[in-house]
């Protein structure tokens, strides 16, 4: 009876087989005539993002709607190649376009199973796919995708066949093709991976929602080993090298993670400049953009900004949990809740949002958005101490959304917060502008406002070097002495109100040289300065620096920076005193090429003592250089001590009611501004200055931006004379031999000190009678600035 059935089984199967072959010939004679033509392969074009990169080429931006990097087969690592094949088309290099045994393959096993059905596509087929028809199921589609496939085969190689397949295929996380996830997932270009790495990446095209190593590790990592073992069974690797691949431990990038070195405040500002330029081609030409920022450098300024922030937060202690939820007692249920409530909150920088879900007053239990939980005790405790031990009110409780860190290298979790404050840095090379480092604030996703070149606020103190010279050039000298006591200034003077300006703790000490008032920051010196040297030519004087006067009326209030400036605006002018006098504009994009290599822009940056115009007369470059030296030896920046160097510059600033604190400081090679503040002005607190809070961020930065770094100082410029003085009096002590080596050895206290002088402008003679007589004492507001040969007015 079997015998019987089997054969009218067998017969029906014939019957059908013709008559389905009759119908696929026919189906195939409609279809093939109408097929797409193939240039979209021979010719192919795939749309490339604009790459942003260092200058020592790390990566730090990525603008297009696809992640693609275009590599040639030739550059293919020969694993990458073999992990394919195994993972998808072991026959690829012998069939036509369609596998026939794949087919009759996947047929039985479908018949068999009766679930879940294999499929038969070659990667010719999947190319066809992907370039020309879309995923529905049905028989013509198929019927096309195949046809289109063998006409494929006759009319490329199969080597182009799997470029095309590489470059193009969707693998996850925005990225289109192998060398575009092996950034993505790995961080590294394809040539850097592993045979675990290629394998891993070969196993994603089946699925690569389901395979993606970022959402679901384990099952990827079930896909990578199958892969492995087929590129086994395939003799493509031998029993030693399947198993040191299936043991080796893979690092997977998180979606956040898609850069080298995190710039996006940098990036953006390539974006933004190259789409004035080219416009939308920039988002699919493969344009390549090289900055001229250094890796080390922006990772030390992130880090530096991140911890002043950090260390801001920790003095004014915690502000409590982002919100709080209803937490299940049932853990699958409050698994799936906390999972819930985290779902739209994403990290910011390293802070990751978590759920409390048990407080104790030794240990803290957190859970995690992929349902790990961390524990949080010991010192980690100490900054929410007052909220744990709480009885009612300000208190932690199970179900509070918070921020928690991870620190060390075997991780100590801690509680943070998302601040309110903001801060920014940026550092440039004086003697041709090229920033080095910048960030604009605390996290780019969180808030893309660049407070490097958007923020116009306040620079308080860090202004006064510009007034002082300003006065250098109307014949104050570092000696001069100028009253610090109390002064009352009329609303015209004052710019609309009466004013009485005060030191910052209220202090006053008399009569003071100009060099120790710079060092103290005395504002009432400062505003005499001004007052001394006119409000209308410092105004102009300014302009020198690259400052706009319309952004610092001509009051006297401008001498304790009362107008606006950018930190960018700072830095170019800093890098005035740091070059000696030149001034050189900032830039960011070195070049740019396009997606062949050819050579779309190249800066040509002004550079000092070359092509950038001299605005300044080198001799008050270098006394301006030489008294902010004192300000970060024995000044409000003597912390900056710490660097152990002597080569160092700077000035702080801090505005009314701390609104804006800064430090402006630099080396011969190197200026960097930082800053903190809120967006909206408010106090950041009554002890906050720019020195507690700018000052460590820069010196945190400059301890990396500086080492190995030779210390080099700024030489001595001709028609500068050094006379001994007496600090009291600021009058020449003709009765002592100058001897250089006192500049270092006598200070204020001491009988005699040396001090500099323009050669045209040395210190009155002790006894002289008194500052109208005296060389070295301010002319009378108005007087014409000395001429200096090559100077701009």
């Amino acid at each position: 009876m079997f015998s019987k059935w089997w054969h009218y089984a067998l017969a029906l199967t014939i019957s059908l087989g013709v008559v389905g072959t009759a119908l696929a010939g026919l189906a195939a004679a409609l279809i093939y005539p109408k097929l797409p033509p193939l240039e979209a392969l021979t010719d192919y074009k795939p749309k490339l993002p604009l790459r942003v990169y260092t200058a020592d080429d790390a990566l730090i931006g990525e603008f297009g709607e696809e992640r693609r990097a275009f590599i040639a087969i030739a550059k293919v690592p020969a694993y990458m190649k073999q992990a394919i094949i195994a993972a998808e088309d072991e026959r690829f290099y012998t069939h036509g376009g369609v596998d026939t045994l794949g087919v009759l393959r996947a047929a039985g096993s479908n018949l068999m199973s009766g679930g879940a059905k294999e499929g038969a596509s070659t990667i010719t087929m999947q190319v066809a796919r992907n370039f020309f028809l879309s995923n529905e199921k049905t028989f013509t589609r198929k019927l096309s995708e195949a046809m289109l496939a063998m006409k494929i085969e006759h009319n490329l190689s199969k080597d182009k066949i799997l470029e095309l397949y590489i470059n193009q295929i969707y693998l996850g996380q925005r990225a289109y093709g192998f060398e575009a996830a092996a950034r993505t997932y790995f961080g590294k270009p394809m040539h850097e991976l592993s045979l675990a790495e290629f394998a891993m990446l070969a196993g994603l095209p089946k699925a690569p929602s389901r395979y993606n190593p970022v959402v679901n590790f384990p099952r990827a990592k079930a896909r990578q080993e199958y892969v492995l073992k087929r590129m086994l069974t395939l003799k493509f690797i031998d029993q030693p090298t399947w198993q040191a691949a299936v043991s080796q431990k893979l690092v997977i990038r998180t979606a956040r993670q898609s850069t080298d070195v995190s710039a996006d405040y940098a990036a953006e500002m390539v974006r933004q400049a190259l789409f004035e330029k080219y416009g939308e081609a920039i988002y699919s030409s493969g344009f390549k953009a090289i900055t001229t920022l250094r890796r080390k450098q922006q990772a030390a300024a992130n880090q530096a900004v991140w911890q002043g922030i950090a260390d801001y937060d920790q003095r004014y202690g915690y502000r409590g949990p982002e919100k709080q939820i209803a937490l299940p007692t049932d853990k699958a249920t409050r698994v799936a809740a906390v999972a819930s409530a985290l779902e739209d909150l994403a990290p910011v920088s390293d802070m990751q949002p978590a759920v409390i879900v048990s407080v104790a007053k030794q240990l803290i239990r957190a859970q995690l958005q992929d349902g790990k939980e961390v524990e949080i005790s010991g010192n980690s405790l100490k900054w929410v101490g007052n909220w744990v031990a709480a009885k009612k009110g300000r208190q932690l409780v199970p179900g509070a959304v918070v921020r928690v860190q991870a620190t060390g290298g075997k991780p100590q979790w801690r509680l943070v917060q998302l601040p309110e404050v903001e801060a920014a840095l940026v550092a440039l090379d004086p003697n041709d502008g090229a920033i080095t480092a910048l960030v604009g604030g605390f996290d780019f996703n969180r808030n893309k406002f660049n407070r490097v070149t958007q923020a116009w606020r306040q620079p308080g103190s860090s202004f006064k070097p510009f007034i002082y010279s300003a006065a250098l050039e109307k014949g104050y000298t570092p000696a001069t002495i100028i009253e610090d006591t109390p002064i009352s200034l009329s609303a015209e003077e004052a710019g609309g109100t009466p004013w009485e300006p005060k030191n910052y703790d209220g202090s006053t000490s008399g009569p003071v040289r100009m060099r120790s008032a710079l060092t103290k920051s005395l504002n009432l010196v400062s505003v005499r300065i001004l007052q001394g040297i006119g409000p209308d030519y410092a105004r102009d004087y300014i302009r020198r620096f690259g400052f706009d006067p319309a952004r610092h009326p001509p009051y006297l209030t401008m001498a304790l920076g009362a107008g606006s400036a950018t930190p960018l605006q700072m830095a170019a002018a800093y890098g005035v005193f740091a070059n000696g006098g030149f001034r050189v504009k900032p830039y960011l994009i070195d070049r740019v090429y396009d997606k062949d290599g050819r050579l779309l822009m190249q800066a040509n940056p002004e550079k000092a003592g070359g092509n950038a115009p001299r605005v300044i007369d080198p001799r008050n470059a270098w006394l301006m250089t030489a008294m902010m030296q004192d300000v970060v030896r024995y000044g409000t920046a003597a912390r900056a001590s710490q660097l152990g160097r002597s080569d160092i510059a700077g000035k702080t600033g801090t505005t009314n009611d701390a609104r804006d604190t800064w430090f402006a400081g630099y080396s011969p090679d190197q200026v960097a501004i930082t800053w903190m503040g809120f967006d909206q002005p408010r106090s950041l607190g009554r002890h906050e200055t720019g020195s507690q809070s700018a000052l460590p961020i820069w010196i945190n930065f400059m301890d990396t931006a500086l080492k190995g770094r030779p210390q080099k100082g700024w030489p001595m410029p001709p028609g500068i004379i050094s006379v001994k003085i007496d600090p009291a009096t600021g009058t020449h002590r003709s009765d002592s031999v100058v001897d250089e080596l006192l500049d270092d050895l006598l200070r204020d206290n001491a009988p005699g000190m040396l001090e500099y002088f323009y050669q045209e402008f040395p210190p009155p003679e002790a006894g002289a009678s008194g500052m109208e007589d005296d060389p070295g004492a301010a002319p009378a507001p108005g007087a014409p600035a000395p001429t200096v040969p090559g100077v701009a007015p």
